[in-house]
């Protein structure tokens, strides 16, 4: 009882990480139609820069709004000057590609190849007990951080009049610029929402994981199986996909370590397979 318990509770806050990866992935691709290979950058690029900021300042809420804001920002002029005159998918890859293998060699040489250690609060690195079980405390805000954002995403998607705007652009470009809509105004912000989300995800996942070079290739498989699941530009189907990949790996690495990728991507082809627009994907 105590492995399955331990390896599901695991397996959520894994997917707590994914989703934040995974809704702003989402977000963008379902928007902007852009294969953003620089989006595990994003969260890489977050985790350095919390790290920095909590060894400047020792506090690391401050780093979690510092590195966020320098995220997006650094998302926008990435969209603004690289990747909004691109249309096909080719050209999208080369450029991101590109853009993350500089990334990471940037920090690389800022900070050196060895892996880094957010310094989270003190209280944060306890844990809480629960019958016969311990729960750290960090996975347990981020499980909630994950949820208040999937609340707050929909919200904004369905509620709101940027939100109507946001769909719009994405179901007919055309007719929203025709009604007055500034689409590009309105997928820059969406790239940058992207980024930031990612790169917040950065310091919050860090926190515990640690932040090393090669993690944004590491996880940015992770992030696209996340999306082609749930179904591109659908936070819940972002959501669904994470807790998804995030109990399957977990499982599967505890119980078939030989067979990891393989337990992950057949389910997703089977998925593929029965419904190609992912679960909660449109055609």
């Amino acid at each position: 009882m105590e492995f399955w318990v331990a390896q599901a509770f695991n397996g959520i806050s894994y997917a707590s990480i994914l989703f934040l990866l995974g809704s702003g992935l989402t977000l963008i691709l379902g928007v902007m139609r852009i294969i953003n290979i620089t989006h595990g950058s994003f969260y890489l690029v977050g985790g350095y820069l919390g790290y920095f900021v909590i060894r400047l300042t020792g506090n690391f809420y401050v780093a979690i709004v510092v590195a966020s804001m320098m995220v997006a920002l650094m998302g926008m002029v990435i969209e603004r000057v690289f990747l909004r005159k691109l249309t096909t998918v080719l050209p999208q890859l080369l450029v991101t590609t590109g853009i993350a293998l500089f990334l990471q060699d940037l920090c690389l040489l800022i900070w050196g190849g060895n892996p880094l250690s957010l310094a989270i609060p003190s209280y944060l690195a306890q844990s809480i007990k629960m019958g016969k079980f311990y729960f750290p405390v960090l996975r347990l805000i981020m499980i909630g951080v994950a949820a208040l954002l999937y609340i707050g995403l929909s919200w904004f998607q369905e509620r709101t009049k940027a939100g109507a705007m946001l769909r719009a652009s994405v179901d007919n470009p055309e007719v929203a610029d025709a009604l007055g809509i500034n689409v590009p105004l309105v997928k820059s912000a969406v790239f940058s929402l992207g980024a930031l989300i990612a790169g917040f995800g950065g310091v919050i996942g860090c926190g515990f994981m640690g932040v090393y070079p090669g993690l944004d290739f590491e996880l940015l498989p992770y992030a696209f199986v996340v999306v082609i699941v749930g179904g591109m530009g659908n936070v819940t189907g972002a959501l669904v996909g994470a807790v998804i990949v995030g109990l399957i790996d977990n499982f599967g690495k505890a119980l078939f370590p030989e067979l990891a990728y393989f337990t992950l991507f057949v389910p997703m082809a089977v998925v593929l397979a029965l419904r190609p627009t992912g679960l909660f994907g449109k055609a």
